[in-house]
C-alpha cells in the first residue's frame, strides 16, 4: 500500500463512509495515517454494573439493547432509552433532550458509557451518559480490550478518533491495522533532520506513527504526541523565519532620530513615560535607523501607553524628508508618511482626534479614511479643527505625499490607496496582519515600510513566539505613574443590590458606568438552547426602570449604524450619559477617562483575557476605578477561575492561566492560526517552543530555501497554508 493511494481503492467503502471520510478531509492513505486519536479509552476505569451506587459518575462497558425514542409523559421532552448489560447485571439508560443518540447506536453494539448514576422510581439508571463504541466488550473489567492481540499490545487502551456520521473509531482502528500489516511504514521517510530528533530525544516518524495509533504504554503515546507537537511548531517557525528573512531583503526608509526631539515630544503627553515605554521607543527608533524594514510586535496591557510609543515613532518619521535614491541624498521638500490602522471605525476616529492633539503644533496634515467617509485636519476654515472631504481628494493628497499621516480602518490597505513615501505602518489589534498584506505594501523599487503591530490582548509568551515568530517582541509591562489598581469584586446574585448602591455613590460623584452584556438582544424563548444571558438592550431598559431611574442610559452594540455608534460614544464622552450598556464592542481601545466603574454581566461567558481587556476600559485616569464581575455560575471551578482576576498582576499572567485552564481557543481563536490540538499541547510548553524556534532560526540561516531538506520543505508547505518558498 502506497501513501498516495486513494482510500476507495484500498478499502471497501460504502457511500456513507466515503462521504464521512471526505467530511473529515481524509482522501488518501497518508491522510488516514495522520488522522491521530484524540484520546485513548482506558479499560482500567470501567466498573461492574452490580457495584454502581446512586449519585456517582461511573463508566461501564457492555452490550446495548431495547433502544427506543419517545416523549416523556408530562412534559413531552424527547428522550432516548436503552438497556446495558455486562456479566454482573443490567442497567437502564436514559438520554433526556437527546433522543437522536438512541439512533446513533444499534441493538447488540458493544459500547462504553460514562454518566451519572441516578435513583429513579424503579431502581437506578444512567442519566445522559456519553458513549463510545468499542471493538470488543470485555468479559470482565480486568480483561483487556485487545485480548486477541495480547502479544502486539499489552492493553494500555483503545484509540478514540474524531468521528462523523457514517464512520466510527472501530473503522479507523481496523483500517490503521491493515495499513500497518501491509508494511506501508517500511518505505516512509522522516522529514525532520536526524540530528534534531537525536538532540531532543524524539522518536522517528515510523516509530511515532505506530506509537500514536497503537501505544503499548502511556509513555509511548506521550513520546509520539511530543514528536508531532514539536513538528507542528517547528514547521510554523520555519515558515515565519523564512518570511522574516524575505521581508528583510527589501530596503526601507532610514529614519534618523535624536534624544532631545523624542523627549520634547513625550512632554506633550499628560503623564511621564514609564521605563518600559522609554525602552520600547529606544528599540523601535534604533530599528528604524537600519536600511531594512523593522517588523515588531508591541504588546502591552490596556492603558500601558502603546499609542504614545507608536505616536513617537510616527513623529520621528514625519519630521524627516524622503530620501532621493537617484540623487543619493534627502529631498528638500515633502515628508515621509505614516499609516495607522485601527480595527473599528470608533477607534479610528478616536485615534484621529488624539493625533490632532499630538501633532497640532506641526505644519502637517492628518487624514482619516473609513468605510463611511473621510476627514482632514487642519481645516482651511477652522485651523484648529477638522473637515469632511471627498475620498477622491484624500486619495490624491495621499498619493502625491501631501498627507503625511493617514489613519483608518482596513480601508487603508485597499488597492485604491496609494502612498508616495510610506515609511511606517502601525497596526492596532489586527491579530494576524499576514505576510500577504505586508507584501502588498512593498513598493515597486523594493522599498518596504517599517511595521509596528500592537496588541492589548495578552498573549502567552509561547503563543507570541510561535504565531508572531517573524516579528520581534517589545513588552510594555508597567502602568503610567499615578494609575491606581482597579478594585475588582466577584459578585454573586445575592450581592447585586448592595453593589448597585456602591455604583450609585460613584455616579453621584460625577463618574460614569459601563455595563457589559454578552448579548445584543433577548434570545428567542421558543428556540431550543437559547442561552439565558443578559442582553444590552433589555438590561438598559431594566436598569432605567428598576435601578437607576435618575440616570441617563445609552446603548452601544455592533448592529448599530456607524453614525448612531458615534453619536452614543460622543454623548458618553461628553458626559450626557451616566451609564452605557454595551456588548464587548467596547473591549478594544475605547477611551473615556471619566468612566471609572464597569459591571460585567454573565462573566463566566468570557475568557479571562477578555474580561481583563474589558476591565481596562476604566483605567484611563488617576481616579479610583472599580470592576464588578457579576457571575451567575454555580460551579466552584468557574468562581475560582474568575477569582484569578483579583490575584493576577497583569494580563500576561491571566493569559497564561487561560491557556492552561481553557486551551488557546479562548485567546482569539486558534482556528485563524491553523494550529491543531496537538500543536496547542506544544504551545503550553515554553521549552519546546524555544527549541523549535532555535532550530528553525539555525536551519533557515544555513539553508534559506531548504534545498538540502526537500522532504521538510514539502511538509512545511503542507502545514502552513500561507507559505511562500520560491
Amino acid at each position: 500500500m502506497e501513501l498516495h493511494d486513494k482510500l476507495e481503492t484500498k478499502f471497501r467503502l460504502d457511500e456513507k463512509q466515503r462521504k464521512a471520510l471526505h467530511r473529515l478531509g481524509l482522501f488518501s492513505v497518508h491522510d488516514l495515517l495522520f488522522h491521530f486519536p484524540t484520546r485513548y479509552s482506558d479499560v482500567s476505569e470501567v466498573r461492574q454494573i452490580i457495584e454502581l451506587m446512586p449519585g456517582e459518575t461511573a463508566t461501564v462497558c457492555g452490550r446495548i439493547s431495547k433502544l427506543k425514542t419517545k416523549k416523556s409523559f408530562r412534559s413531552k421532552i424527547p428522550m432516548g432509552e436503552g438497556e446495558l448489560e455486562d456479566l454482573s447485571g443490567k442497567i437502564k439508560i436514559t438520554w433526556f433532550h437527546q433522543a437522536y443518540l438512541a439512533k446513533m447506536i444499534h441493538n447488540g453494539d458493544n459500547i462504553k458509557l460514562t454518566g451519572k448514576v441516578t435513583q429513579g422510581k424503579n431502581g437506578i439508571y444512567l442519566a445522559n451518559p456519553e458513549f463510545e463504541k468499542i471493538i470488543d466488550a470485555p468479559t470482565s473489567t480486568h480483561d483487556t480490550l485487545f485480548k486477541n492481540k495480547e502479544k502486539e499490545n499489552s492493553g494500555f487502551s483503545y484509540p478514540i478518533y474524531r468521528e462523523t456520521r457514517g464512520i466510527t473509531s472501530k473503522w479507523f482502528y481496523h483500517a490503521i491495522e491493515k495499513i500497518f500489516r501491509e508494511k506501508t511504514l517500511d518505505i516512509i521517510e522522516d522529514y525532520i533532520p536526524a540530528d534534531i530528533l537525536k538532540k531532543y530525544n524524539l522518536p522517528t516518524l515510523k516509530t511515532s506513527l505506530i506509537w500514536i495509533h497503537k501505544p503499548k504504554t502511556e509513555k509511548d503515546a506521550t513520546a509520539a504526541r511530543k514528536r508531532f507537537a514539536f513538528e507542528e511548531v517547528f514547521c510554523i517557525q520555519l515558515e515565519r523565519q523564512h518570511d522574516k528573512l524575505e521581508y528583510r531583503k527589501n530596503k526601507s526608509f532610514q529614519v534618523e532620530s535624536n534624544k532631545e526631539d523624542v523627549e520634547e515630544f513625550l512632554r506633550r503627553f499628560p503623564f511621564l513615560p514609564t521605563n518600559s515605554q522609554k525602552k520600547s521607543i529606544e528599540t523601535i527608533l534604533s530599528d528604524m535607523k537600519r536600511n531594512f524594514p523593522m517588523s515588531r510586535l508591541l504588546e502591552g496591557d490596556v492603558g500601558s501607553g502603546k499609542t504614545a510609543v507608536a505616536a513617537t515613532a510616527a513623529y520621528m518619521t514625519v519630521k524627516q524628508r524622503p530620501f532621493d535614491y537617484t540623487q543619493g541624498k534627502p529631498q528638500d521638500f515633502g515628508n515621509l508618511q505614516v499609516a495607522y490602522m485601527a480595527p473599528t471605525e470608533i477607534l479610528a476616529s478616536q485615534h484621529f482626534e488624539s493625533f490632532i492633539q499630538y501633532f497640532k503644533h506641526l505644519p502637517i496634515n492628518i487624514g482619516l479614511i473609513t468605510g463611511s467617509g473621510c476627514r482632514k485636519f487642519p481645516s482651511k476654515v477652522n485651523p484648529s479643527g477638522w473637515t469632511d472631504i471627498s475620498r477622491a481628494q484624500l486619495l490624491k493628497w495621499t498619493a502625491n505625499g501631501e498627507m503625511p499621516i493617514l489613519i483608518g480602518t482596513h480601508a487603508l490597505i485597499q488597492k485604491t490607496v496609494k502612498f508616495k513615501n510610506l515609511a511606517l505602518i502601525v497596526i492596532d489589534e489586527q491579530h494576524r496582519f499576514g505576510t500577504e498584506q505586508r507584501r502588498k505594501l512593498v513598493r515597486k523599487d523594493n522599498v518596504a515600510p517599517h511595521l509596528i503591530s500592537m496588541t492589548a490582548t495578552p498573549i502567552p509568551r509561547t503563543l507570541a513566539l510561535t504565531i508572531y515568530g517573524d516579528l520581534d517582541l517589545s513588552l510594555l509591562d508597567e502602568m503610567p505613574a499615578g494609575r491606581k489598581q482597579i478594585i475588582t469584586e466577584i459578585i454573586t446574585p445575592d450581592k447585586r443590590d448592595e453593589t448597585y448602591e456602591k455604583v450609585r455613590e460613584e455616579i453621584k460623584k460625577g463618574r460614569q458606568l459601563y455595563v457589559i452584556c454578552p448579548r445584543i438582544f433577548e434570545p428567542d424563548p421558543e428556540k431550543e438552547l437559547a442561552l439565558n444571558v443578559k442582553s444590552a438592550v433589555s438590561e438598559a431598559r431594566r436598569l432605567k426602570k428598576e435601578v437607576f431611574q435618575e440616570c441617563e442610559i445609552g446603548v452601544l452594540h455592533s448592529k448599530m449604524s456607524k453614525q448612531k455608534k458615534e453619536e452614543v460614544m460622543k454623548d458618553f464622552t461628553d458626559g450626557k450619559l451616566n451609564i452605557l450598556c454595551a456588548t464587548s464592542v467596547v473591549e478594544v481601545g475605547v477611551n473615556v477617562p471619566n468612566a471609572t466603574v464597569i459591571i460585567i454581566e454573565g462573566a463566566e461567558r468570557f475568557g479571562l483575557a477578555q474580561l481583563h481587556q474589558l476591565r481596562g476600559r476604566v483605567i484611563r485616569s488617576s481616579h479610583q476605578a472599580y470592576c464588578y464581575v457579576f457571575a451567575d455560575a454555580k460551579s466552584e471551578k468557574t468562581i475560582d477561575r474568575l477569582k484569578a482576576l483579583k490575584t493576577a498582576k497583569n494580563g500576561f499572567e491571566l493569559a497564561e492561566l487561560d491557556l492552561s485552564l481553557r486551551g488557546a481557543g479562548e485567546l482569539g481563536g486558534t482556528k485563524q492560526w491553523g494550529i491543531t490540538d496537538l500543536g496547542m499541547e506544544a504551545i503550553k510548553n515554553i521549552k519546546m517552543v524555544e527549541a523549535a524556534r532555535t532550530e528553525a532560526v539555525r536551519l533557515i540561516s544555513e539553508d534559506p530555501e531548504l534545498f538540502n531538506h526537500p522532504l521538510l520543505k514539502i511538509k512545511v508547505k503542507e502545514k502552513a497554508g500561507e507559505f511562500h518558498f520560491e
